[in-house]
Order: C-alpha cells, then structure tokens, then sequence
C-alpha cells in the first residue's frame, strides 16, 4: 500500500517522500481514507504510531480542493492537549503542506499573545490550539470559529485528565453544527465514550493498537532498591551504559528539578521540564535534547505527553505512576513506529503495589530484577514477583491483540549481566 493509493494527491505525497516516508502506517491507511470520505472518526492510537500524518494529511487535501474566500477563515482547528504538542503538529503541518496553498498557525499559553492575534488577523485555513489560549483570544474577537469544517480533538484523554471538559465544551458552542469531527485517543475509557457520543456522528472506530497496550518492541525492566539509592542507581546506569538520550519521568515538579541538579552535578548533562517552566524554557530544553546538547531530559507526566522524539532509545520511570494507564503513556515514548527502544521502571518499596496494577491492566506478568550493590534493604512484602519459570517481559503488539514474544529464559538478562560487573 503507497500513500497515492489512499487518495492523496501528488502533492501530499511528494512532501511525505520528502520526510522520508514511502509506506503507511496502520492508523494512516486506516483513518486516511475514512477522513476523506468525510465521515467522523473515533480513533485509537498510541503516540509514535503516525496518527498527526493520519489527520493532517487528509484535512490538507480536503481543504485544497476548496475554492478559498477573499479573506481566508479557520476551515480546521485542531485541539490538543499540551503546548509542545501543539507546536509539533504545527511543524507538521508546514511540512505536508509546502506544495499547497494552505496557510496555518498555533497558538497556547505561556508566550506574548500579540505576534499570534497579528498572525490570525492576516487570515488561515488551519488552526492548532491548546483550550486556553484559544477561548482567551476567542474572548478578545482576535479570532472566530464560525467557518470550522472539520474539528480535531488530538489526545483527547489527556485533555480530559488535564481538566479541558469544561473548556472543550464551551469551543464546542461556538463551533458551527455541521461539521467533520475527528477525535483521537490513546484509550477509550469511559469518559471518552460519553465525551465521543454528545461529538461525533454516526463514526467509523478506528484502532491502530489495542486499548492499554505498549508500544511495539519496547524491552521493559523492573529493578527493585530502596527510595534513597534511585539517583546513585540512575546515575550508574547512564554512565556505564554511556546512554546519550534518557527521557526519565518523575511523579512531581520539584522532583525533576532536585533530580536534574543531581545528573548535572554528576557530569551528566540534564534538563527538567514540566509546567513551572516557561515556554521558552521548555522549548529550549527540548530542542537541546533532540540535537543532544542535553542527555537527559527530566519530566513529569504533564510536561511529556506528546513529546515526538525520534528513536528515543532509553525511557526510565524514576518512580512509577500511582495510574497504570499513565505507565503505557510513558513508556510509549520509546519503541516508536516499530522501533525497539528500553523502558526501566526503577521501584521502591512503597511502589510495589503500582507495580500490581500495571501487570493486571497489561495482563502480564514481569520480572523483578535486583542490582549488585543496590539490594534493598526490605524485600517487597505484598507480593513475590519473581517466581521461577517467569519469562522475560519483551513482547511485540500487534494490530489487534497481544502478541508476547518470549526468548528462552537461558538468553534473558539477568540482573548482574545487565550493568556488567558491579564496581
């Protein structure tokens, strides 16, 4: 399957070979043609999967084949959660569409609103925004949303976790009645479904992945210590594993900050980002870890969610999320569009039974390995979890399904081989 046989037009398809692309993924030649036959889409897809292609480049072929007006209006928002998020849609955006003539823009919070009401006032066909600063200028009449033709909702989950239900309802009235609504999830939880009936209508679903499931490829490691040794260990890792790009998360703001001082002062080059920085702040750091200025970024969960990094090879959770659906957000970071990538979860005593909750969400059963040097003082008091006879936990998903992919227990990795020899 080529990008021309879903419909696009030689335009699209040249700046996508132009980005490196000669093959479709799942979610772009499933959601691709659905969108061009103008019907509303509830999609399931996890990030690094190519779902922004799987929207953006139809919306540009719709709206291409529209004859402008004098003044050119919205004709397509598109609602995301997070400000990098947004940004990085906007690049794709400008991609996709070098060969036409389609005009877009992005606006959130955090910078100077001025240069983006100038920018909307010379007119576009397609807006990327975050809630807030969108009903902030719609509030101002820097903007109307009246000629909307298709609405995008990008994370939609997220944005509910994020507390954005009222906002999305109040854009939700200011947008015309008849119009295409695409809406895309990593999960479908209950919330969505209520969120998706009062939206969408009469929609094709669409599933790239199943619903809580990781991403492909990804090594997943649980190593059990003790609260007060996970920087010493995260510190060893990095170093003797001479990791140059680590994405770690942690539970809080201040966290991240305490624990980017200690990689920094251990000689590891290290940014925190999370919602206390400012856009330029956050910019900054994410454009130094993608060029590897900085080796490691630190953030929490907020702050990272729809990050696009390229073959992201490392992931670790210094401490894992009390919400076992944020797990798979998390370490969807890495093993990105069939790419293998590690994710290492890092736990404590007081996170074993986090630890439950992810098995039973992923209906799979993980080993607990144990660094020289680092032992725990008390071993886990819930549960043992490293009977004998547990297979390694590195497993590929499929399009539908879990498909565990299990090497012999005698090639796994054990705790000691993992790091070489304990210094």
């Amino acid at each position: 399957m080529s990008f021309s046989q879903l419909g696009l037009k030689d335009a699209l398809v040249k700046a996508v070979e132009k980005k490196g692309y000669t093959t479709p993924s799942p979610i772009q030649e499933k959601a691709i043609p659905v969108i061009l036959d103008r019907r509303d889409i509830m999609a399931s897809a996890q990030t690094g999967t190519g779902k922004t292609a799987g929207f953006v480049l139809p919306i540009l072929q719709i709206l291409s084949e529209t004859k402008l007006t004098k003044k050119r209006q919205i004709r397509s928002l598109i609602l995301t959660p997070t400000r990098e998020l947004a940004a990085q849609i906007y690049e794709n955006v400008k991609a996709y569409a070098t060969n036409l003539d389609i005009k877009a823009t992005v606006i959130f919070g955090g910078v100077n609103a001025n240069p983006q009401i100038a920018t909307l006032r010379n007119g576009i066909d397609i807006l990327i925004a975050t809630p807030g600063r969108l009903l902030d200028l719609h509030g101002q009449r820097a903007l109307s949303l009246a000629h909307v033709e298709i609405l995008v909702l990008d994370e939609a989950d997220r944005m509910l976790d994020m507390g954005f239900l009222r906002d999305i309802k109040r854009v939700l009235n200011v947008l015309p009645p008849k119009r295409q609504n695409l809406l895309f999830s990593a999960t479908f939880s209950y919330e969505i479904k209520q969120l998706a009936g009062g939206i969408l209508t009469n929609p094709v679903l669409v599933e790239a992945t199943p619903e809580n499931t990781t991403a492909e490829l990804v090594i997943q490691k649980f190593i059990r210590t003790d609260k007060s040794e996970k920087p010493a260990l995260v510190i060893k890792m990095i170093s003797e594993g001479d990791w140059q790009q680590v994405l770690i998360f942690t539970r809080t703001k201040h966290g991240a900050n305490k624990l980017s001082e200690r990689l920094g002062k251990s000689g590891i080059s290290s940014a925190a980002i999370h919602g206390n920085k400012t856009q330029n702040a956050r910019t900054k750091a994410l454009d130094g870890f993608k060029k590897g200025d900085v080796r490691v970024l630190v953030a929490t969960d907020i702050a990272a969610r729809g990050l696009d990094i390229p073959l992201l090879p490392h992931v670790i959770n210094f401490e894992l999320p009390n919400v076992p659906e944020d797990y798979v957000h998390r370490i969807g970071r890495t093993g990105r569009a069939g790419a293998s990538g590690e994710a290492i979860s890092i736990v404590s005593e007081d996170e074993v039974e986090f630890v439950t909750g992810i098995e039973k969400l992923l209906g799979y059963k993980f080993d607990m390995d144990v660094i020289a040097g680092f032992e725990p003082i008390r071993p886990p008091e819930k549960a043992d979890l490293t009977p004998k006879g547990r297979q390694n936990s590195r497993f590929s998903v499929q399009d539908r399904g879990l498909n565990q992919k299990r090497p012999d227990n005698k090639n796994r990795n054990n705790a000691r081989g993992f790091f070489g020899k304990a210094k």
